[in-house]
């Protein structure tokens, strides 16, 4: 079988100076598994490309595995420490540019810090935008001390990948249940709630060339984008009002990759309601097996155009790689 060419925009890798920051993330794993991946995170040899060209990955989107700095109480080590994973993985990608890009690492505890660091890391150092873990501090993207990153990433015209995070607190309706905190079901309920705040807040009226890129075939959103409108229309809201309905943001300013989530009636609707150049391909290297995720969206039931705008044409068009192609960066 021909393989159709991909791009991959949710795959991990590990810093040895970063392992506590992700050990914070223990609790959501089983203990028998937790830390297993870390020899795959660390490699960018043999083992990640071997898993990329089995199913025909050209071109990897790298990311720290979080938290990372964001789970750091200083500020200024947290800007330091961004700044030094950055470098190392512009490193690797500079060893293989024709396989490898990145989404920089940024200390959200400095907004403006960030948003230096974002630029620094697209400009300077060839990455195609930033992965973001959540919650910092408590403090989501929508807070206004954040103005100065979001103006730069719509300056940048680079997406925002925001990925799954512990809340800050763990609420009652996980109390006695600890298979629901973490990727079963809080992970989904926290990303999913940061990406809303971002929608109601005005966030993409003021910055209209925001980007935004959720994983998990959008953390459950797609299926809900109709009650979205319906209740935003009786809903308590406040002071606060939007220039469109809840749904057009996410057909404007939202992508959504199919990291973790290998089933075709979600990937059906995310299509459907988001429309087929909204959807893109990722695995969660190597958190999810790059075959199983392969093999799924060759076989999922999709027109030929479609199977090559989620697997290839969005992530040229969103991500913007120099040379116009993911095998010629």
């Amino acid at each position: 079988m021909t393989l159709t060419p991909k791009i991959a925009l949710e795959e991990h890798f590990m810093h040895p100076d970063f392992v506590d920051y992700w050990a914070t993330t223990a609790a959501n794993i089983s203990p028998d598994l937790f830390g297993k991946a870390r020899t795959a995170l660390e490699d960018f040899g043999e083992m990640r490309l071997g898993a990329m060209d089995g199913i025909g990955v050209e071109k990897a989107v790298l990311s720290l595995a979080g938290p990372g700095v964001q789970a750091e109480k200083r500020t200024e080590t947290a800007v330091r420490l961004a700044r030094q994973v950055n470098d190392f993985l512009a490193a690797e990608m500079a060893q293989r540019p024709d396989r490898y890009g990145g989404f920089a690492h940024l200390a959200m505890q400095d907004p403006a810090a960030a948003a230096d660091e974002l630029e620094r890391c697209v400009t300077q150092l060839g990455m195609q935008g930033a992965m973001i873990n959540g919650q910092t501090g408590g403090t989501y993207l929508d807070d206004d001390r954040y103005a100065p990153f979001w103006e730069r990433v719509s300056d940048l015209e680079v997406p925002v990948y925001i990925h799954p995070n512990n809340p800050p607190e763990r609420v009652h309706m996980y109390h006695e249940h600890p298979e629901l905190w973490g990727p079963v079901w809080s992970w989904t309920v926290e990303t999913a709630t940061h990406a809303l705040r971002l929608v109601f807040a005005g966030t993409f009226d003021r910055y209209p060339g925001a980007k935004l890129v959720l994983g998990h075939l959008g953390e459950c959103l797609p299926y809900l984008m109709w009650r979205l409108d319906s209740r935003w229309e009786i809903s308590n809201r406040g002071p606060m009002r939007l220039e469109k309905d809840p749904s057009a943001y996410f057909r404007n300013n939202i992508w959504v990759t199919t990291s973790g989530m290998c089933a075709d009636a979600p990937l059906r609707c995310a299509l459907d309601m988001m429309g087929a150049d909204r959807v893109l391909f990722s695995v969660d290297y190597p958190f999810e097996r790059a075959s199983e995720a392969g093999d799924w969206i060759e076989q999922a039931p999709l027109s030929d155009e479609e199977r090559a705008m989620v697997c290839h044409e969005n992530a040229l068009a969103l991500l913007k790689f120099r040379g116009q192609d993911a095998a010629s960066d």
